[in-house]
């Protein structure tokens, strides 16, 4: 029972974040369900202290979207800023996924991933949209500076 807690907590420590919603607008007016729009969502990094991330994407709405099954566009963009001080609580890889969203009812996938320019000390956040047969190529990034005497990784 010990063990499987501990397993428990050591993936939910491991996922993603989880974004919280700012706002949204209208775009696309529906007669029966909710409208299409476009939603604003926060999430802070999971692994670096002091860095908050701002996702818009796109989201369908009417019928389908209403009961999960409509596929949305691969239409996103990112701002990610500093606002803390920044500490690298845990290592990580480069491209590791900070966030996920699933954006179709089978294999779309929204996502945000890391990497860390060490030369330059910045952290860069990629958004982009995959599938198992055909991604797209639709993407947008956001660049993050590390003051001097922040960010040290363990």
């Amino acid at each position: 029972m010990i063990k499987s807690l501990a397993a428990l907590a050591v993936l939910a420590a491991a996922a993603p974040a989880a974004a919280e919603e700012i706002g949204s607008v209208s775009t696309v007016f529906k007669m029966l369900g909710p409208n299409d729009k476009v939603v604003v969502e926060a999430f802070d990094d999971p692994k670096i202290d002091g860095v908050t991330c701002y996702l818009s994407r796109a989201k369908k709405g009417g019928i389908s979207g209403a009961v999960g099954v409509a596929e949305d566009t691969s239409d996103a963009a990112i701002a990610c800023r500093q606002v803390g001080p920044i500490a690298i609580r845990k290592a990580f890889k480069a491209g590791e996924t900070v966030f996920q969203k699933d954006t179709s009812l089978l294999f779309k996938t929204m996502q945000v991933v890391r990497f860390h320019d060490t030369r330059r000390n910045v952290l860069v956040y990629l958004v982009y949209s995959d599938r198992i047969i055909e991604g797209s190529p639709k993407n947008s990034i956001s660049v993050v500076p590390i003051p001097p005497g922040q960010g040290q990784a363990p």
